[in-house]
């Protein structure tokens, strides 16, 4: 099992890049936003690896960025999303859009990737909700807020809420887009009350 990979770019394609390691050429099949983080040809790369293997092909997905590798892991556990596809998805948003989109239930950013319709963005959407809440707190509203700690007000916060009986995915949700609005430096009061204030006093889990 490959899980990462050290050399240098021998070559890139529209969704794929060569990587030499020692004398061996690695096809590492990446996303837009990876592509871009490479160097020329030439140059060194380090990326982590997804390594898939079937009974035909054994296929290596390439990832700079960690968000970036957690959330193609996440995709591929929704029905309708393969790792082709989940690839495509963060071709066209960026890991923080993504956390941004299923915080606030934005169904239509997600069919901005090719082949991803409004019934498996909705799927992705809901799914997601409930189990990408440490990666949707990774998101904020500029270079400052974007990784807020996930021990510190914000993780605290959501426990908060979940303990007045409102849904995690919610929690996290409505936690994610305070800590956008409010910076990183948010306090748990601040946090709290922002996500009482949008949830309601109807937005209790049933």
């Amino acid at each position: 099992m490959i899980a990462k990979l050290r050399g240098r770019v021998d070559s890139t394609g529209e969704d794929w890049a060569v990587i030499d390691v020692g004398g061996v050429g690695y096809l590492v099949h990446c996303s837009r936003h990876t592509l871009g983080a490479l160097p020329a040809p030439g140059g060194g790369a380090e990326v982590s690896v997804e390594t898939h293997v079937r009974e035909d092909h054994i296929h290596l997905y390439g990832f700079a960025e960690a968000a970036e590798r957690d959330w193609f892991r996440l995709l591929i556990t929704v029905q309708g999303v393969g790792a082709r596809l989940a690839l495509a998805i963060l071709s066209a948003v960026s890991p923080d859009d993504l956390g941004r989109a299923i915080a606030a239930e934005d169904k239509a950013l997600v069919t901005a990737a090719p082949g991803v319709g409004p019934r498996l963005a909705g799927r992705i959407v809901g799914e997601l909700k409930d189990r990408a809440g440490d990666l949707m707190l990774g998101v904020g509203g500029g270079p400052a807020a974007t990784s807020p700690p996930a021990d510190g007000a914000a993780a605290d916060a959501v426990s908060a809420l979940v303990n007045l009986g409102y849904r995690r995915g919610d929690a996290y949700g409505v936690v994610a887009r305070a800590v956008g609005e409010l910076g990183a430096d948010a306090g748990l009061d601040d946090l709290v009350r922002v996500g009482l204030k949008e949830l309601g006093p109807a937005g209790a889990a049933p």
